[in-house]
């Protein structure tokens, strides 16, 4: 058996059966009323599976932003634990890349989707691959997992653990600030900032506004477009 992974005060975990999805476990237990706190992960050695439940006290809008700071967690726990030269990057609303491919995303639901409902629970999942999913490495070269990426040393669990942390580190500053430090962590992480996308629409990526919304450019329109509209429905 392997050790159990060490979470960080305020947090606990909650290891979820073999072919249980964490982020469904979550979802269902939160609507149940867990601990705000909570993750349930999978001890999967392939790919890395895990989801936060927590219980904010603010309108989604806000709460939505925790979702930044669950990639930067994810970020600064791959950049702690990779080799140096390896690069973090986000695709928003939620991809994660490594060295310029997509490798592993967020997930989140609410049990609301007006955005100045108070939510009774947010969940934020993450999904980090270790190992190829299939066919041969370069088959897909926009995919890629950390093994093809020189970050062999690293387990599902130690990353899992180094993510608890730098996401509760990141919550409290987020909680004590507001998202403006968030955002300003977060923004030269996103390698599509300033970049014509076609994805979630077509556009100029011009930044995120201070609700954290995505501002996209159309000619001399500019519009938002919020993580909520991201949400998976529960």
């Amino acid at each position: 058996m392997s050790e159990s992974p060490k979470f960080p005060p305020l947090f606990s975990g909650e290891v979820v059966p073999r072919h249980t999805d964490p982020f469904d476990k979550a979802v269902s237990r939160a609507i149940a009323g867990v601990d705000s706190g909570t993750i349930f992960y999978s001890e999967a050695v392939d790919t890395l599976r895990a989801a936060l439940v927590l219980a904010p006290e603010t309108p989604l809008e806000e709460a939505i932003q925790a979702v930044y700071v669950a990639q930067i967690g994810l970020a600064e726990s791959l950049g702690a634990l990779a080799p140096p030269e390896v690069p973090v990057h986000f695709q928003w609303p939620d991809r994660i890349k490594v060295n310029g491919a997509v490798c592993g995303s967020v997930r989140f639901a609410a049990d609301v989707s007006d955005a100045n409902a108070h939510p009774n629970w947010l969940v934020i999942g993450i999904e980090v691959p270790f190992l190829p999913v299939g066919g041969e490495p370069g088959d897909s070269p926009n995919q890629t997992c950390l093994h093809e990426e020189g970050c062999v040393n690293i387990t599902p669990m130690a990353l899992l653990e180094s993510w608890s942390r730098h996401t509760l580190l990141w919550l409290n500053y987020f909680l004590d600030s507001g998202f403006e430090r968030v955002h300003n962590e977060w923004r030269p992480r996103c390698d599509t900032l300033g970049k014509m996308i076609d994805l979630p629409k077509s556009g100029l990526f011009v930044g995120l506004d201070e609700k954290g919304r995505m501002l996209l450019r159309q000619d001399v329109m500019t519009e938002t477009v919020s993580l909520i509209e991201f949400a998976e429905h529960v």
